[in-house]
């Protein structure tokens, strides 16, 4: 049976990606497209950013027709702003709203944004409550399992956010303390997902990095979806090789050097394209590493990728890869 949120048709079992500071871009979001997301979003963004028209809030609401379905995340400490906000990103025609109750860096959670709401669930609901009453898109949610070890209150949280309007639900399986450390624990995520009173999907994210990781917990936690986040930093291809491997039970092939080298290149292109080329290569910088994951002596490679500014000078080093990698076999 397909998984629906609102009137958005995700398929039988969606891969989502999910919104990441600083990574999730349109850049991104596009080679991730290409190779079998099936659902995105942008990165999180303030909601007080966008009330003040702050530019680089403003730029995170650029969404494209290739990218759908995608959803606009947005975060913030007010219900007011929140309103607002919701009513400036629907006006920018994403798929759906997301709200974010999980981010737990410090400077979202400590100013009562983000997973900080995990401590006061009436101020959730109520700001909850704003954001659907705001828009004609469906909304959904992206929390955590709670604020600490004592206050893992997610199983509630799912109940009260449903009753007010929520389509969908993605659940991290940390709390906030722990923030990326250690293990993500599913068990509760499966808890919720298993409750009668649920109707709406509930979709698994944290430490999903291989197709046989993501079969087991399918089948395991039984939850709707997936949503990956750090493991497609660099590997646009987990999001087919799962799919893959859920269909068949067969590993797919891994990138060769060459389509790792043109996914980089196309992805080098995007953000020169959206951001410039000063920015655009700037912030590929910290994508090239896990581009070439496993790649014997690229250090040094990089180092020439990271101190470059010249986009040809970057795109000969790329495909001086492939070169090196054919000797290697030869």
């Amino acid at each position: 049976m397909s998984v629906q949120i609102g009137n958005i048709d995700l398929g039988k079992f969606p891969l989502l990606l999910a919104p990441m500071e600083d990574v999730s871009d349109p850049p991104f979001r596009f080679v991730c497209k290409q190779n079998g997301a099936d659902m995105m979003y942008t990165e999180f963004i303030s909601s007080e950013g966008l009330i003040r028209d702050a530019a680089k809030s403003l730029q995170k609401l650029d969404i494209f027709e290739y990218e759908r379905p995608i959803g606009i995340q947005i975060f913030g400490s007010s219900i007011d702003s929140m309103r607002e906000a919701t009513q400036i990103a629907t006006k920018a025609g994403p798929d759906l709203i997301d709200i974010n109750y999980g981010c737990p860096v410090k400077n979202v959670a400590c100013r009562g944004a983000g997973a900080s709401l995990l401590q006061d669930i009436d101020k959730m609901v109520a700001m909850t409550k704003a954001v659907v009453e705001a828009t004609h898109l469906p909304v959904t949610v992206k929390t955590r399992l709670g604020w600490d070890d004592h206050t893992k209150n997610v199983y509630t949280v799912a109940e009260r956010l449903q009753e007010v309007g929520i389509k969908a639900l993605t659940i991290h399986g940390r709390t906030r303390s722990q923030m990326y450390k250690g293990e993500a624990d599913w068990r509760l995520i499966s808890e919720v997902k298993k409750n009668p009173n649920i109707e709406i999907p509930i979709f698994g994210n944290g430490d999903i990095d291989s197709p046989e990781k993501a079969l087991a917990w399918k089948q395991e936690f039984a939850v709707d979806g997936m949503m990956i986040g750090r493991a497609a930093i660099g590997n646009p291809w987990i999001f087919r090789e799962i799919k893959y491997f859920l269909q068949t039970g067969n590993f797919l092939a891994k990138p060769t050097i060459e389509e790792r080298v043109e996914v980089c290149k196309t992805h080098l292109q995007k953000s020169i394209v959206w951001k410039g080329p000063k920015t655009g290569i700037f912030e590929m910088r910290r994508h090239y590493a896990n581009y070439f994951k496993g790649v014997e002596n690229f250090k040094e490679t990089r180092m020439r990728l990271v101190a470059s500014e010249n986009i040809n000078e970057i795109y000969d080093i790329l495909e001086g890869i492939k070169s090196a990698q054919a000797a290697v076999m030869a």
